[in-house]
């Protein structure tokens, strides 16, 4: 088991920047990949980015590709999702997923360990 538990949250003006961390817990949770979905109210969960166990390999959604960056410090076991230059079309609960396999995550968009989410509210 892997527990994830995402901070970093709240609420920021367009053009501003928020980084969200993932603390993972549990059982080798520095082997698994990682990543970070979003659902906005009413629309479907969607990709935003994904890295692997090794922090070497990245992928980005085009919609926060240049925005965004994801990376990993696995001596603190912690995921970290750095977004610049946030639109209000960025706002939505953000979770924190990981899976033993980076193709999981970015092929199939799904994952075998969630965390509860944080809210990210960009106002206009």
């Amino acid at each position: 088991q892997v527990q994830l538990v995402e901070s970093g949250g709240g609420l920021v003006q367009a053009g501003g920047s928020l980084r969200l961390s993932c603390a993972a817990s549990g059982r080798t949770s520095s082997t698994y990949a990682m990543g970070w979905f979003r659902q906005a109210p009413g629309k479907e969960r969607e990709f935003v980015a994904a890295i692997s166990w090794s922090g070497d390999i990245t992928y980005y959604a085009d919609s926060v590709k240049g925005r965004f960056t994801i990376s990993r410090d696995n001596a603190k076991n912690t995921v970290y999702l750095q977004m610049n230059s946030l639109k209000p079309e960025d706002t939505a609960v953000y979770y924190c997923a990981a899976d033993n396999k980076f193709d999981t995550i970015v092929l199939l968009t799904t994952a075998d360990y969630w965390g509860q989410g944080t809210q990210v509210t960009v106002s206009s």
